[in-house]
């Protein structure tokens, strides 16, 4: 299994006060730490390696996980630096710890799909990028994203039009060649470059049909809480 990138580095500012004191990633979730039940998750789904991008309170989450040996992973952390890198400068800076082709998760995201589905869809697409996809219909949150015959035609933070039904799961998977031509520390979001990999034809779509579980908003988290209490151990 390729190894995860998790994107934990962001300021979380629409949960203030909640991210006053503590990393989104730390946020009491169904009696544990938010990133502990993603951990387990990835374990369950046989991952190995997983390098956390970490910035504002990112050593609060270091003293927490320490080297993951706790989840049975191997975990190892990219500091975004002295200013915030946004989530294609995270991603670009953590490229020396990573292998040619990773995963990349938001780190807000509680998901429930198989790994090694979308590690055999992205190995058979021939393709730079494949991203996850789920038919949201701008219920869970703004729908971003339009594909067709298994390519993502248009992905788009800000467009809000009937045409994009779908939203981006919150895991894709990359070839880290994807980053070479961004400059190196230096801020950039991770949207630009999905939507430079679409105009090219290089970001291939996989559709989850099972929702996705955030806790980057106060109603994602109550959603995600209430999923996470009443779940089977």
């Amino acid at each position: 299994m390729w190894p995860v990138a998790i994107l934990s580095g962001g300021l979380a500012t629409r949960l203030q006060p909640l991210t006053d004191a503590l990393p989104k990633a730390l946020l009491p979730i169904a009696g544990e730490p938010f990133i502990f039940h993603q951990l387990s998750l990835l374990k369950r789904q046989r991952v190995d390696e997983v390098v956390l991008c970490i910035g504002h309170f990112g050593e609060q989450i270091r003293a927490c996980i320490g080297d993951g040996g706790r989840f049975g992973l191997k975990v190892r952390y990219s500091l975004d630096g002295e200013r915030p890198l946004g989530t294609g400068g995270a991603l670009k800076r953590a490229l020396p710890l990573l292998a040619s082709h990773f995963f990349v998760l938001n780190g807000d995201s509680y998901l429930r799909c198989s790994y090694d589905e979308i590690e055999t869809a992205y190995a058979a697409c021939g393709r730079l990028g494949l991203m996850t996809v789920f038919r949201n219909d701008n219920q869970w949150d703004r729908s971003n994203v339009s594909f067709q015959n298994g390519e993502i035609v248009e992905y788009s933070k800000s467009a809000s039009r009937n045409d994009l039904a779908y939203i981006d799961f919150g895991l894709s998977m990359l070839a880290s060649g994807v980053l070479a031509d961004y400059p190196a520390n230096t801020a950039f979001d991770l949207s630009a470059v999905y939507q430079d990999l679409a105009a090219r034809r290089q970001l291939a779509a996989f559709e989850i049909l099972e929702r996705f579980y955030e806790v980057g908003s106060l109603a994602g988290i109550r959603d995600t809480e209430a999923f996470l209490s009443r779940r089977p151990a």
